[in-house]
């Protein structure tokens, strides 16, 4: 035995949750053949995209909360332990690059810290008063929303975070794979609950929640970032040219979207200071950089209303 200290009422508690149920669609996956253990587990990933499917409308009211906090400086928060502290994290690191977000606009905490990313730190999710501590060292106020991530939904330091968050003002939300009637934190405005039903191999959350959890996440900063402005058509705008495959996707972009060759779109990149938004407003507008520039602040950054600039 290790040395942590049993608890019957956990046992019980844990042991109640569908994450933590037999699933028997897989009962002899031990005894199938490599093809069988395959087919098994793409069966059950099919199932995901409909659990997320039921839980648009709560995804989409959470989506209207982020987009206000974002329009009044307010940060979006992700908490979360393991698997689901780790695509929180990932969510958070990838908005720089692909929208143009300064850093610390999206960020992601998990339990342990950033060496959890890379191995277990057992232990680390297993009081409230970390998840707290966190949320305070990172100054959440009324203007942010804080975004708890947890398969189970009762790992105690996102727990703590979202309390911590909503007793300091914040706007709360939490993704969990456990059904919506079993919900009992009530300190969160939004709950998403996409419910996936017993793992493949038992409470391994990585496998189909990790899977609905990634699909949450992707729908709640690009809806947030389209609303926000950072999409022409369906093509990401407002990248930072911060590697030679993002250089190249901005040139393309612009290539696409203009009409413009490939060295007079590489050109018109350098001319708006390596700004995807601008160059497109320049060259459709027929504008200078300094007028591109107004028009787009002036369009709260929406490329459209900036080159019609009906405003």
């Amino acid at each position: 035995m290790n040395s942590q200290k049993h608890s019957r009422s956990l046992f019980e508690e844990i042991s109640k949750l569908t994450t933590e149920q037999r699933n028997p669609n897989s009962m002899k996956i031990d005894l199938s053949p490599t093809s069988e253990i395959l087919k098994i587990i793409n069966q059950e990933d099919k199932l995901v995209p409909f659990a997320v499917e039921k839980e648009l409308p709560y995804i989409e009211q959470a989506v209207e909360i982020i987009v206000d906090a974002f329009k009044h400086g307010g940060r979006l928060l992700y908490f979360g332990a393991g698997t689901s502290g780790r695509l929180g994290v990932v969510d958070a690191s990838e908005c720089p690059p692909t929208f143009g977000t300064p850093y610390g606009m999206i960020e992601g905490f998990i339990a342990g810290g950033k060496a959890a990313m890379f191995r277990a730190q057992e232990g680390a999710e297993d009081k409230e008063e970390n998840g707290a501590k966190e949320v305070v060292a990172a100054k959440v106020n009324s203007k942010d929303v804080v975004c708890g991530i947890a398969a189970s939904r009762r790992t105690p330091y996102v727990v703590g975070a979202v309390k911590k968050a909503k007793q300091l003002g914040a706007k709360t939300l939490y993704i969990t794979t456990n059904p919506r009637q079993d919900f009992d934190i009530k300190e969160v405005d939004v709950a998403i609950c996409p419910y996936v039903g017993p793992e493949v191999v038992m409470g391994s959350t990585r496998m189909k929640s990790g899977t609905a959890q990634k699909l949450v996440l992707n729908m709640l900063t690009t809806a947030s970032m389209i609303r926000l402005g950072k999409v022409y058509g369906n093509m990401m705008i407002d990248l930072q040219m911060t590697n030679k495959k993002l250089v190249e996707r901005s040139i393309k972009i612009v290539m696409t979207i203009t009409g413009l060759s490939y060295d007079e779109a590489a050109v018109a990149l350098e001319d708006a200071k390596g700004h995807v938004k601008t160059a497109l407003v320049m060259i459709l507008a027929k504008v200078d950089y300094k007028e591109a520039k107004l028009r787009l602040k002036k369009a709260d950054g929406f490329v459209r209303r900036a080159i019609e600039n009906n405003i």
